[in-house]
Order: C-alpha cells, then sequence, then structure tokens
C-alpha cells in the first residue's frame, strides 16, 4: 500500500504558479552563488593574467621571465630587510585604499585622495614641529587627528557642492587635488621651509615621529617599516565594523546602493554624502600623516609617488572591502619593493611592473565582460545537456 503524499507537498507539486516560483527562487540563488564566485575569483584570476602579460612583455625583450620574477619576489620577500621595504611601501597604500573604498561604498568616487593625503601630511608636519616637548604618546594622538581634519577639511568644499548642486565629485575632488598639491609646494617653499636651498619642511622632533617595528619589538631584524602599518590594519577593521555594524555605515551603503531607495527610507543623501566624503578624506589625510612621521620626518615637494591614486587600483583589486584592502595594498607594495631587484638582478625594466599594476586594474575594471563569458558557457553547457 502506498504511503499517502502530504497535501502541502501534493498541492505544491500539483501547482504550476508554485513550481514556476520554486524554480524561479532556484535560479536566483544560482545566479547569486555564481555573482558571488566571480567577485571573489577576478582579482585572483585577474593577478594571474597580469602575470601572464608581464612574462610575454618580458620573453618579447628576450629575458627571462622566471628569473625575473624570482627576483622580484625576492626583493619584496627574500628576508625581514625586504619584508620591511614591503610594509612601508603598503603603509600609505592602505589609507588610501580605504579611503578610495569608503567613497566607493557610498557611491562616489573621490579621486582627490592624493590632495587630500597632501594635505594631511602638512598638518602632520607643522603641527609635529609645534607639539616638540610633549610626550610622545600625547603628541602621536594629536598629530594624526589634526592630519585627518585637514583631510576631512579638503574634502568637505566637494562633498558640499556635491550635496547642495549636484557638482560630480568626480571633477570637483580631482581639481582640489592639484589645489591642494600646489598648495603645499608653495607652503613648504615659502612660509614653512627649512633652513637652507632644498624647499622642505623642519626635520620633526623624536616625539613626534612613528618608531620603526624593529625598534618597538627589537627581536625582528632592522628594516624600514614603521608603527604606520599597525595603524592602517587597524584602521582597516575599524571601518569593516563601521560599514557592517553601525548607523553611520549603513546609511552610507543605502546610499551607495540605491540613493532614490535610501530618500524614501528616511535616509538623508545629501547628509550621507557629505559625512562619507568626509570620512574618505580623513583616510586619505592620515595617509600623509604616517607617511611624513614614519619615513621622512619631514615634509618635502615630492613625498607621495602617487598614493592616492594608487590607493584606486587598491580599492579596485579589493572589491572595496575594507579587509581586503590589506592584502591589495601588500601586493602593490611587493610590486614596488621588488622592481629594484628586478631591474638589477634579471637586467628587466621596472616599466614592467607599471605593465603589470595596468592589466590588474583594467581586469579588474572589466569584471563585466567575465560575467557573460562565464553566462555564456553556463547557457552552452547548459544548452549541451539539454541535447543529450
Amino acid at each position: 500500500m502506498r504511503a499517502r503524499m502530504p497535501d502541502a507537498v501534493r498541492d505544491s507539486s500539483a501547482d504550476p504558479d508554485a513550481r514556476r516560483e520554486a524554480a524561479e527562487h532556484r535560479f536566483a540563488a544560482e545566479q547569486e552563488r555564481v555573482r558571488r564566485a566571480i567577485s571573489v575569483a577576478t582579482p585572483f584570476i585577474s593577478v594571474a593574467i597580469a602575470v601572464l602579460v608581464g612574462s610575454l612583455v618580458i620573453l618579447a625583450a628576450g629575458k627571462d621571465p622566471v628569473a625575473a620574477f624570482s627576483a622580484m619576489f625576492r626583493g619584496s620577500f627574500g628576508g625581514v630587510r625586504q619584508i620591511g621595504e614591503t610594509l612601508l611601501r603598503a603603509t600609505p597604500l592602505v589609507f588610501t585604499g580605504l579611503a578610495v573604498a569608503y567613497g566607493f561604498r557610498s557611491g562616489l568616487f573621490n579621486i582627490g585622495a592624493e590632495g587630500q593625503l597632501f594635505m594631511g601630511g602638512m598638518a602632520a608636519a607643522w603641527v609635529g614641529v609645534m607639539v616638540a616637548g610633549l610626550p610622545w604618546a600625547v603628541s602621536v594622538p594629536v598629530i594624526l587627528v589634526a592630519a585627518g581634519l585637514a583631510g576631512a577639511a579638503w574634502a568637505f568644499l566637494p562633498a558640499l557642492m556635491k550635496a547642495r548642486i549636484g557638482a560630480h565629485e568626480v571633477i570637483t575632488t580631482m581639481m582640489f587635488s592639484y589645489i591642494g598639491r600646489y598648495l603645499v609646494s608653495w607652503i613648504i617653499a615659502g612660509p614653512f621651509k627649512d633652513k637652507g636651498a632644498i624647499p622642505q619642511t623642519p626635520m620633526l622632533p623624536g616625539t613626534s615621529q612613528l618608531p620603526r617595528l624593529s625598534d618597538v619589538f627589537t627581536f625582528i631584524e632592522p628594516n624600514r617599516a614603521h608603527l604606520g602599518i599597525v595603524l592602517g590594519v587597524i584602521a582597516a577593521f575599524v571601518v569593516w565594523w563601521i560599514l557592517k555594524y553601525t548607523v553611520l555605515g549603513f546609511e552610507a551603503r543605502a546610499v551607495g546602493f540605491n540613493p532614490t531607495a535610501a530618500q524614501t527610507g528616511g535616509i538623508s543623501v545629501a547628509a550621507t554624502t557629505v559625512k562619507s566624503l568626509c570620512i574618505s578624506g580623513t583616510l586619505a589625510g592620515l595617509a600623509g600623516a604616517v607617511e611624513v612621521m614614519g619615513v621622512h620626518h619631514r615634509l618635502f615637494d615630492q613625498f607621495s609617488s602617487g598614493f592616492g591614486f594608487t590607493g584606486i587600483a587598491v580599492a579596485l583589486l579589493a572589491k572595496n572591502n575594507p579587509i581586503g584592502v590589506i592584502a591589495a595594498a601588500v601586493l602593490f607594495g611587493a610590486l614596488s619593493a621588488g622592481a629594484g631587484t628586478m631591474q638589477l638582478d634579471a637586467d628587466v625594466s621596472q616599466k614592467v611592473i607599471s605593465i603589470i599594476q595596468g592589466v590588474i586594474i583594467f581586469l579588474v575594471g572589466a569584471e563585466m565582460i567575465v560575467t557573460w563569458a562565464v553566462g555564456r558557457l553556463r547557457d552552452r553547457k547548459g544548452g549541451d545537456d539539454a541535447a543529450q
């Protein structure tokens, strides 16, 4: 005697609408799994393809790509000193990557992180000299707060223009970046210039500097990495926590996802825009501070090698994930630290590193192409299965 099928199951299996709804639900879940898998895999695939392209360029130049990348790896991770150099170059990128990523999560493209970085560096250099004589535990937090406020202030007017009159933040932040860059150049060559012919600020006192990791942890072999990398990791986890667990972060994500829906839900898009861009500017300002306090101990005209713009690539590679920004910054720091060794040991130009970085950025930005290709493969596989 057959077991009797439950009424609910029998009704569901007999109802065409229920079957269609269940099929649509399964399809949507499958699509979401594919989207997440592609999102996670894209950075790794992009890096692998970029290395392949770099290898082809090296081969075309008549050099050995294995020897080149081996030399680059030795220059980045071949010892404590090399690892320290990688972390040193990654430190400002963590902050600028976080700055750009926070803006992206809010639907804002803060392309002016370089200018905000310069303003933060200027504030750090000036306040660092002014607080000479205070204990380290007091002066360092004061300097960092001042630098963060300077970066936020430099982002405030573009944020206000975006919120009030709809001026596009790409244009305004980029223009403010140039203004800040050359304003700082004038200040360090004039009003705040140290003695001598070189345009630079006075040296920070020891109580205004960030110590090297090897000075704090004496068991570590001496290297140039400083306490800024620890501050960067802490900042990444703080930003992650804000975005995930606070009202401020929820409003930023909601406005970034759909401003109209956020406005309908009672969130002020204008206020969220201003707050988000100022937080982004704060993080960029901190990048300038840690570079001044931990590396140069003074500010000069070319103290940044485009950290603000490289931060855009870091945020893209990390998919705007604050924790992922740490790994992406270390990768770009490793490429930069190992470029010199690759040129010296393998006789391969450092420009290959720029090619690799460019390919990574292109492929991460072209995730839609990857999604389309995967969709075509799935459709073809589905057609083949149906034919069988």
